[in-house]
């Protein structure tokens, strides 16, 4: 069980590879949703850690490669094969994404140590993560899929954007994060409701779907910026929005067979004790 993290791990970086298998293949649809199916394991493999208290520093370090070639390799490829090849220029701004998203990974693992940040800062990513930004790079992509060629799926438009979103990548600009969203219970039909919605406009119009989504994340980030200068403002309120502290958490033995509970830890004993005890 405590192997299951990693292993969602790699079924994201694999996912991620296969995309780009895809794309030279000129199956662009697929490549595109094995590179969101890439994200959405991202998002799992964590959440499993802390769940079955499997997380550590290797499952940390592996994530960060998978998402290195997931969301860094994998777009830049896709993107260089569909809008951006008929320029030299494609192949340099394909090079400038991979190295800001590979920066980004970089600094997100040194913040992981960061001590010294305040409270409410857990609310956001500092910049675009890099899986909705090597999603948010393939927007030309899943508009070429939609609509066929126009100007933006032309070198020079996807260019600009594809740098922008670099740009977003590395940048410090505070984004929302998933992961301290609270859903409150009286609304978890609403939130299933929604959940079918998705899985069906994924299906009927798939391409849509994803620019529709995408184009709302970009619309989320200036209220990321007001809502996290509101905080550094009025912290006090962000203790107050808060749920109350939960009591503590028993272990039965079912949540053990899942093995929820601290990994046994084995300790060392002496030589010449170990030999008295077994004399005893």
């Amino acid at each position: 069980m405590r192997l299951l993290p990693s292993a969602v791990t790699v079924l994201a970086l694999c996912a991620g590879l296969s995309a780009i298998k895809l794309a030279l293949d000129h199956q662009l649809g697929i490549a595109l949703a094995m590179i969101a199916a890439a994200s959405v394991l991202d998002a799992l493999d964590g959440r499993i850690a802390r769940l079955l208290d499997a997380t550590s520093r290797i499952g940390a370090e592996l994530d960060s490669l998978a998402d290195a070639v997931s969301f860094g390799v994998a777009p830049a490829l896709v993107l260089y094969l569909t809008v951006l090849r008929t320029t030299n220029g494609g192949w340099v701004v394909s090079l400038v994404f991979v190295v800001s998203v590979v920066l980004r990974l970089a600094r997100f693992n040194t913040l992981l140590d960061d001590e010294s940040a305040p409270v409410y800062a857990k609310e956001f990513f500092v910049g675009v993560p890099s899986p909705a930004g090597g999603l948010l790079a393939l927007l030309p992509v899943a508009l070429l899929l939609q609509w066929g060629d126009g100007w933006w799926s032309g070198t020079v438009a996807s260019s600009i954007w594809v740098l922008l979103v670099a740009a977003l990548v590395i940048s410090r600009v505070p984004t929302l994060s998933l992961k301290t969203a609270r859903v409150p219970l009286r609304y978890a039909s609403l939130l299933l409701v929604a959940v079918g919605t998705v899985f069906a406009g994924l299906i009927v119009v798939p391409y849509i779907f994803v620019i529709v989504m995408l184009v709302v994340y970009v619309a989320h980030v200036p209220y990321a910026m007001y809502r996290f200068r509101w905080l550094r403002a009025h912290p006090e309120e962000w203790n107050e929005e808060q749920p109350a502290a939960r009591p503590a958490f028993r272990r039965s033995k079912s949540t053990r067979r899942l093995g929820l509970r601290p990994p046994r830890v084995r300790r060392r004993v002496p030589a010449g004790r170990r030999e008295a005890q077994r004399q005893r």
